[in-house]
């Protein structure tokens, strides 16, 4: 599986943390930076990454910033991105299973090293349950970014 992975300078520790884990476990990680802690602008890294999953350039993304809550605002405006953020497995767990996520943002201040892996393999780890009832409100999703999103 190839995982398109991003961070702020705020969460360039973390993600390098992650894509090391990534790397090991046998994916393909694709880096959009940033690659230095020089201040900088989360969407920017945000947007590219999510790009790369919108176009299944990826197949799932991986953002990490500070909070999480910059990059994940920031994904989410992306067609076709459904990001979520998470501080714990079973957020992560639901968010595959119910709303098919293909994006997980985490927060380099909000989980440790530790933390951060448990949530990626849940998150990784985890199929779409296809069920009927998700599968409609994931289609009224995408409803909304078709009717908001020009």
């Amino acid at each position: 599986m190839k995982i398109a992975i991003a961070s702020d300078h705020g969460g360039l520790d973390r993600k390098q943390q992650i894509a090391a884990y990534l790397e090991g476990a046998g994916y393909e990680v694709v880096d959009f930076g940033t690659n230095d802690t020089v201040s900088c602008d989360y969407p920017d890294f945000a947007l590219a990454a999510a790009e790369a999953v919108a176009k299944n350039v990826c197949e799932r993304g991986i953002l990490v910033c500070t909070t999480g809550i910059g990059m994940c605002i920031a994904a989410n405006k992306v067609r076709g991105i459904r990001c979520a953020l998470c501080t714990e497995e079973h957020g992560a767990e639901m968010s595959r299973l119910h709303n098919d996520a293909n994006m997980l943002a985490l927060g380099a201040a909000m989980v440790d090293e530790e933390k951060a892996l448990s949530i990626v393999k849940v998150f990784l780890g985890t199929a779409f349950s296809g069920e009927d009832r998700h599968m409609r409100r994931i289609q009224k999703i995408s409803d909304i970014e078709n009717s908001h999103l020009k």
